[in-house]
């Protein structure tokens, strides 16, 4: 059967160095299972690998979409496995990479069946959203669905809108749309999320950041300033940039807020990837260990 080899982890982790050396030892493509660098207008604030990073590795789904055409978790499950069976067709190992778990969920197990929900209930979400704050709708998802929220990345307000107009729109909690069940995939998929010591991790975190600033975060957040509410700008490296070029706070308090969200984001994502309990864990330079098992089938 053919393998779908998933390298996850938080920001920052490694993935793009590891996802290029098994692509080369492997003669694989690498498809990227990230929300936001797939698209073509965020390159600096999503810290999208380089050229020279992906060093001649072909890489699926980075700069393939327009803002002005939003990607969700269900299109990106239908676009990914119409490129995972055209790239099957020649190769018995392909690479899914990413730190977007809901993605990596989609194309391993299927997403679940949700109801359709009233495009108006979406509308007065998001100016709620707006015009409340996020931890009004925090504390609202709290109280409709505690078992969602027990998981749920909350510091995310797509998902936080989205489990709420589940919600608010059928009378009953998002958790009990979730399907238990896998969708059988033509292929296997084997799991493994990259982790380094917090510190390490967090520093590497901070240092990305600072050459993210010098290699022109703001002006290319300012570039993005007439299209600031929509969902894909509604995240880490950008919404903290927004309110300094507003004259909210200082160019200091902004670069505190970069790095302490983005911290933060890393440690929701460890969080999420642990909660799964099918991520087996190891090291960015632990590669020869999914070498070594592949050689052995």
């Amino acid at each position: 059967m053919k393998t779908l080899l998933v390298i996850a982890g938080p920001t920052a982790v490694g993935k793009t160095a590891l996802c290029v050396q098994l692509a080369k030892t492997l003669a694989t493509d690498v498809v990227s299972a990230d929300s936001r660098q797939l698209y073509r207008e965020l390159t600096i604030g999503t810290a999208k690998p380089s050229t020279e990073e992906m060093a001649g590795v072909r890489h699926h789904f980075i700069n393939s979409h327009s803002i002005l055409d939003p990607v969700n978790a269900g299109r990106y499950e239908r676009e990914c496995l119409d490129v995972l069976d055209n790239l099957f067709k020649t190769k018995d190992v392909v690479i899914l990479s990413g730190g977007t778990g809901l993605y990596i969920n989609a194309v391993c197990f299927g997403l679940d069946d949700m109801p359709a929900v009233d495009p108006a209930l979406r509308e007065q979400l998001l100016t709620r959203l707006r015009e409340e704050g996020l931890e009004k709708l925090q504390n609202e998802l709290r109280d409709l669905d505690p078992v969602y929220t027990q998981t749920a990345d909350l510091q995310n307000p797509v998902r936080v809108t989205r489990a709420l107009e589940v919600c608010l729109s059928t009378g009953e909690p998002y958790s009990s749309f979730r399907k238990q069940q896998a969708i059988e995939r033509p292929f296997r998929s084997v799991l493994f999320a990259l982790e380094r010591p917090r510190e390490e991790l967090y520093t590497r975190i901070d240092t990305r950041m600072d050459a993210m600033l010098a290699a022109g975060l703001i002006d290319e957040v300012r570039s993005l300033l007439p299209y600031r509410q929509l969902p894909a700008l509604q995240t880490v490296g950008y919404q903290e940039v927004f309110p300094h070029l507003d004259g909210l706070y200082d160019y200091e308090e902004m670069v505190r807020l970069l790095k302490r969200n983005s911290r933060r984001y890393a440690k929701r994502q460890l969080t999420w990837f642990r909660n799964q309990g099918n991520y087996q864990w190891i090291s960015p330079e632990e590669g020869e260990i999914i070498i070594k098992m592949k050689s052995e089938e």
